[in-house]
């Protein structure tokens, strides 16, 4: 099958069925799967154009839902968290896009996707060979974090305020400062809008390093923020293609659909799987196809 607006000529169903394998795994991160599909797509497919970015946020828009939904049905969404997260990327996303479009076309352009790449998958791999930790009882804290919570598990808001996010998870309290996680959404967002992901592919890896908040409790809310930045996203690209005529800007729609049925499908099982898969597991699956990816690209690059 022929798609005009990207120039790609590939057999239907091999992109839901890409997207469903990808998002299945990286929906128990908190991440849709996008920042490994633009590489499928640029690689793989040969879709190199500005519009592969606003595709795969397409792709976002039309998958994210699914994932969102099974972390709700289970009450497994920190909604204060969500809200930060979104409130930071949104315009971040925005500067991202037009930088993306202006500044970065596609040779250069898959030299900043590795590195960006490399970033993501060394701060996961970083934390898990990490021996130290911030927190009291630290030994107990990674037993509880790095084995699977089961089905029971239940999530506490306790403290909301301009100043401090705070909720508890398995008997133990965990702290996302307000002000730090705008700013780091905000970065994110102009990073994740250049790229095409909506920001969370980077976000999630930082709100577990950095502020050291369990992956089963940031996955509904990275994902609901990556999915109202991804919305922003396709429109900004949108209103952005009538001025640069002479690329390829809006999404290929017919493609990204076929991605993001995929995606559904995928997200909507992983999320169900999640609370039944290990920490650890997830964090070193993700960081390994992170890593092997970005390395992949500066071969590309050099090459």
């Amino acid at each position: 099958m022929f798609f005009p607006v990207s120039g790609v000529e590939v057999y239907p169903m091999i992109p839901p069925l890409v997207a469903f394998g990808v998002s299945f795994f990286t929906s128990m991160g908190g991440i849709s799967g996008a920042f490994l599909l633009l590489p499928f797509q640029m690689s793989v497919l040969g879709y190199t154009h500005p519009s592969v970015s606003a595709t795969n946020q397409f792709f976002n828009v039309v998958a994210i839902p699914a994932g969102i939904c099974g972390y709700i049905r289970e009450k497994r969404m920190v909604w204060p968290l969500a809200v930060v997260v979104a409130a930071g990327t949104l315009p971040g996303v925005f500067i991202g896009a037009y930088t993306h479009v202006v500044w970065l076309p596609a040779r250069p352009f898959k030299l900043f996707s590795a590195v960006i790449l490399l970033y993501i998958g060394g701060c996961l791999v970083r934390d898990l060979l990490t021996k130290k930790s911030s927190k009291p009882g630290a030994s107990e804290l990674r037993g509880i974090v790095n084995s699977a919570p089961g089905p029971d598990f239940t999530i506490e808001i306790q403290e909301l305020s301009l100043k401090n996010i705070r909720y508890t998870f398995h008997g133990e309290s965990y702290r996302a400062p307000v002000s730090g996680v705008f700013l780091l959404s905000f970065i994110t967002g102009i990073v994740g809008g250049i790229y095409g992901i909506g920001g969370g592919a980077i976000i999630a890896p930082f709100l577990m390093s950095l502020f050291r908040l369990p992956v089963h409790t940031i996955s509904g809310a990275t994902l609901m923020g990556t999915f109202l930045t991804s919305i922003a996203g396709v429109i900004f690209y949108i209103m952005l293609a009538p001025f640069f005529p002479e690329q390829c800007v809006a999404p290929d729609w017919t493609l990204g659909l076929l991605f993001g049925v995929g995606g559904m499908a995928g997200m909507n099982l992983g999320a169900h799987c999640q609370k039944f898969v290990p920490a650890t597991a997830i964090k070193w699956m993700i960081g390994s196809v992170t890593v092997g990816t970005a390395i992949k690209y500066i071969l590309e690059f050099f090459g």
